[in-house]
């Protein structure tokens, strides 16, 4: 039996691609068939592009080729594209790469309706209707904190409507299944008085011909299309509404997401990576009385610094040295002042072994068959972070080995001041957590895009470390396999780490569905 074609919509760096081309048969066989990828955005098309590459071998059992390893263990992005550039000019697959990954937008003018099903037509060849159709429609717009920041869901954001190019593409092509996913701001969203949930629900059953369909289980109520990510092997309190649409005279088979009896905890899937120090970039020295910004206020003076190894030290040891006076909190490892780290910073590839325990869980699904090819980890590379905020760091990664939960400001304010941010409303609502460490024996809090930003919310609980996390350590929260190269710039990285659908849990979801195709 060939493998079933999937089409992925809004496919991102592909992780919902990635979980359902993992799913094999009782012979060993691949049961998906990634024929189109859509993606928007350039750098996660790279990415689209350099995986899909790399998973026509696999997919055909031929072994890859050492330039997709080259360009892993490459540390500079420049010398790193040529290699890519090269490997899917030189290999056959490459072309095929080219096809089914594509950099378009889906309902702009430049793609009219017509021509993303004259592509999606060709895709998928002569096996119209015995498909499948993945994906997400942008879901910023549904977000409980993208819709807080504009007072609700705005009826003129084309975001809203994006999914109904999804829903267009249902009706044209009529796939066996469908598996869209959203953020868990979508069963409360509403378009004025009208709730988006319920209108999507009654679109998608394309009048009576597909039948809407949990994980979970047997849906009853809105919040049973919820999935719970940590309580299915996935590293990460990451909550998401995910609908299984099944055509009429298919026969859902029952079968639903097991959850596991004990949680992942972070520790046990970044706790071995390679030990990396943060980087420095600015200091805050004060501010411009006479230059003012938007809201007419100072603006903020910094002064550039450069980063070094003996620069970090100081700064960090001085301190260390001044939370001595306070003798509250345990320094543990640090009361000598910072450690060194051989790595640095981290680089785009960092040689090493053993970063994970062979008795866990995932150990065969982020390691793979290919790890001694590997010979280390890829993207884990730490941000630079202003002086200041290596204070809050370092001060809130001890607090949290002490106590066990972060600090809130109140916490900060009531050791020094100079752990307060200069904000005018640092003491409230908005900056009460604004700071906020990863708690090592317990799942990771959402991975969100926001990480690309600043990096406050992703605190990494090793105080010695003193940074927030790397793309790798976000990757294995978001159980993306270690061989699994994210292209583009480390801000882009991010990016598309924290949009992605954890591959894991893609795959378990791509389990029913081949439960559900196999009874046919």
């Amino acid at each position: 039996m060939k493998p079933i074609p999937i089409i992925d919509l809004f496919a991102g760096p592909g992780g919902l691609g990635e979980g359902f081309s993992s799913v094999k048969d009782n012979n060993g066989n691949f049961v998906f068939d990634i024929r189109l990828s859509i993606e928007k955005d350039e750098s996660a098309h790279d990415t689209l592009l350099w995986r899909s590459f790399y998973r026509q071998f696999v997919l055909n059992g031929e072994i890859v080729p050492s330039e997709y390893y080259k360009a892993y263990r490459e540390s500079d992005l420049r010398n790193r594209e040529e290699i890519i550039k090269k490997a899917l000019a030189k290999y056959p697959q490459g072309e095929h790469a080219s096809n089914e990954a594509q950099l378009l937008e889906l309902g702009s003018k430049a793609w009219p309706a017509k021509k993303v099903d004259k592509l999606i037509k060709s895709r998928l060849g002569d096996k119209s209707g015995n498909w499948v159709l993945i994906g997400g429609p942008p879901c910023q717009a549904y977000s409980n904190a993208g819709r807080s920041r504009v007072g609700g869901v705005s009826k003129d954001d084309h975001r809203v409507y994006l999914y109904k190019e999804y829903l267009r593409i249902i009706k044209k092509h009529k796939p066996a299944v469908f598996v869209m996913e959203n953020v868990k701001g979508l069963l409360s969203a509403k378009v004025g008085n009208e709730k988006v949930f319920d209108w999507m629900k009654k679109d998608l059953v394309v009048g009576g011909k597909y039948e809407l369909h949990s994980f979970v289980k047997p849906a009853i109520a809105d919040k049973d299309y919820l999935i719970r990510s940590e309580d299915y092997g996935v590293p990460q309190q990451r909550h998401r509404v995910i609908l299984l649409g099944v055509k009429k005279g298919l026969k859902h088979s029952g079968k639903y997401l097991e959850k596991l009896e004990e949680q992942i905890n972070l520790e046990s899937v970044i706790g071995k990576l390679p030990k990396v120090r943060s980087g420095i970039t600015k200091t805050f020295i004060g501010f411009k009385e006479k230059e003012l910004d938007k809201n007419g206020k100072p603006k903020r003076a910094y002064k550039i610094q450069q980063d070094s190894e003996e620069l970090w030290n100081s700064i960090l040891t001085g301190f260390i040295d001044k939370m001595k006076v306070w003798d509250e909190i345990p320094l543990n490892g640090l009361s000598k002042g910072a450690k060194r780290f051989k790595n640095g910073v981290g680089a785009e590839f960092l040689p090493c072994t053993n970063t994970i325990e062979n008795s866990h869980k995932l150990k065969d699904w982020y390691r793979g068959i290919d790890s001694r090819k590997l010979k280390g980890v890829a993207n884990h590379v730490s941000k630079g972070h202003m002086t200041q905020d290596l204070y809050r760091y370092l001060f809130s990664g001890l607090f949290v080995e002490k106590y066990g939960t972060f600090p809130r400001i109140n916490d900060y304010a009531k050791h020094s001041d100079e752990l307060v941010p200069d904000h005018s409303n640092a003491k409230s609502g908005d900056f009460s957590d604004r700071f906020r460490v990863q708690i090592k024996d317990k799942p990771a809090t959402t991975v969100t895009c926001h990480i690309s930003k600043d990096g406050h919310y992703f605190i990494h609980y090793d105080p010695e470390q003193c940074r927030s996390l790397t793309v790798r350590e976000a990757a294995r929260i978001q159980t993306f396999p270690d061989n699994y190269l994210f292209r583009g710039s480390r801000t882009q990285q991010f990016h598309q780490v924290g949009n992605a659908v954890p591959p894991y849990l893609a795959r378990q979801l791509g389990e029913i569905v081949k439960s559900i195709l196999e009874a046919k």
